[in-house]
């Protein structure tokens, strides 16, 4: 059977990598391309299979799908991949482990294809009925959307289960079983061997239904999209940050509207309705001297001088002191914040051989810095320096001693400061 969406690719863009489980449904989608191959010989085919390991036959799954690449002459990456507890359940975990190593493995230009269908989609806007969801989380899943600096597809979106089985068995095709599949704990499994199959058997075109609804909650999204956007632009800082200003007037659907375009802008997970009300109850409208952060799994909503601003969660390092015995090798950072090094040419003195070198995270007292009379204590100068509150912790505090010398990228402070005669150095900070 023919693959539209992609005959329809022009030739300079049919370079393919194709997510490979070894189940029936990436078996039929490898099978079909390795046919279309034959046919046209431009086309470029490779083949990535994840191994989560979740289950005690991963291993022979690997092989499996290595035998089966290997026989239809289909080059094979095979990731293992290890779950983090995020606290949003195995299936979440895996399928974000999943897909950050699709992201990584994508050569340019190559497009990434999945092996969904028409009952998935199906099974994906029953969830997103069960969570309550609006028509952006009702749409399901679009058949082609930008992935990684390229593109995610999916060819099958419009067949049904029924019709992948038939392919596989007249073409005697060897496809593995999950057997978590049949563990109905899950709430995919749970509508696919429970609620499904009697919708399907009371209602014979049930699946299409949902698609075309599906579509038109899609379509009903993408005119938002265009209708809000001017407004959304005028909004935005060309930093990522959003105005509360020009929120504050609008109606609360109209604001709601205008927040979930901007999460989704900067790659965020849509929040909820109750979540999407306390971003506005309790940061953008948290009293004036209040440092308010509200978390969305591994990002923080911060407001920050009349703006609200989504940024990485960060790690808590105030009371961390860090050891810097060889100042002149690079120190790594903890929680992924970076490296350091001292390089000559700067205009930091270079420590004493009895100064001990240590990196902190805050500082106590009246500091004077290197263009600034008077001293000052460090949390008026990150003001004054514009510096916002989720970055004052995790700016990295150069110390000799007892002594503050530096703060990474911004600045240097009396007592740190090379004379002129000097030959000094310069701390840089490696994010």
């Amino acid at each position: 059977m023919l693959l539209p969406l992609l005959h329809q690719r022009p030739a300079s863009q049919r370079q393919f990598l194709v997510a490979f489980s070894g189940g029936l449904d990436s078996t039929v989608l490898l099978h079909r391309l390795v046919q279309w191959r034959e046919q046209q010989p431009d086309i470029s085919l490779r083949a990535i299979h994840i191994h989560h390991g979740l289950s005690p036959n991963a291993d022979n799954w690997v092989t499996h799908c290595q035998q089966i690449c290997e026989q239809w002459q289909v080059p094979l990456i095979v990731n293992r991949v290890q779950l983090l507890d995020e606290g949003n359940g195995t299936e979440a975990q895996a399928r974000k482990a999943r897909y950050q190593v699709f992201a990584d493995a994508l050569l340019p230009g190559e497009a990434l294809l999945t092996a969904q269908h028409l009952d998935d989609q199906c099974e994906t806007f029953l969830l997103a009925l069960k969570r309550g969801s609006g028509p952006a989380g009702l749409a399901g899943m679009p058949e082609m959307l930008p992935f990684a600096g390229t593109e995610l597809l999916r060819p099958l979106l419009h067949e049904t289960r029924a019709s992948l089985l038939n392919d596989a068995q007249t073409h005697h095709l060897c496809w593995i079983e999950d057997e978590s599949n049949a563990d109905d704990s899950y709430d995919r499994n749970f509508l696919r061997l429970r609620v499904v199959p009697g919708l399907n058997a009371r209602w014979r075109h049930f699946a299409d239904a949902v698609a075309r609804s599906a579509a038109l909650c899609g379509e009903q999204e993408q005119l938002l999209d265009e209708l809000l956007a001017d407004e959304l632009n005028a909004a935005t800082g060309g930093d990522g940050s959003l105005s509360v200003a020009a929120l504050a007037p609008l109606s609360a659907i109209r604001r709601g509207a205008l927040l979930r375009r901007w999460l989704a802008s900067q790659q965020a997970s849509m929040p909820s309705r109750e979540m999407l009300g306390r971003i506005w109850q309790e940061v953008a409208l948290a009293r004036e001297d209040a440092e308010p952060c509200l978390r969305l799994e591994n990002q923080d909503v911060r407001r920050y001088q009349g703006q609200l601003w989504l940024v990485a969660a960060l790690p808590v390092l105030r009371d961390k002191v860090i050891d810097w015995p060889s100042p002149l090798s690079t120190l790594t950072l903890p929680a992924n914040s970076g490296t350091l090094s001292l390089i000559s040419g700067g205009e930091l003195r270079a420590p004493l051989a009895d100064e001990k070198v240590t990196i902190r995270f805050q500082a106590s007292g009246s500091l004077h810095i290197v263009g600034r009379n008077g001293g000052r204590k460090l949390k008026k100068i990150w003001q004054e320096r514009g510096v916002p509150p989720w970055k004052r912790d995790t700016t990295p505090l150069l110390f000799y001693g007892e002594t503050l010398i530096a703060a990474a990228g911004q600045f240097v402070t009396l007592d740190g400061a090379a004379e002129a005669e000097e030959s000094g150095v310069q701390l840089v900070w490696e994010k």
